[in-house]
């Protein structure tokens, strides 16, 4: 999710296409904050891994 947020948010930028900016950004942050609650060794989506 991080990835695709910050592709969106490039080719919004470059394009100046504002919503595909706009959806890069919201992808950004959901998925940096899915990211640091795994990080943090917290059940995301139901799923818990024990390595």
């Amino acid at each position: 999710m991080l990835i695709l947020g910050l592709i969106l948010l490039v080719i919004g930028l470059i394009a100046g296409i504002s919503v595909l900016w706009t959806i890069g950004i919201v992808l950004l942050v959901i998925g940096a904050a899915l990211w640091i609650l795994g990080a943090a060794g917290h059940a995301v989506g139901g799923r818990k891994h024990y390595w």
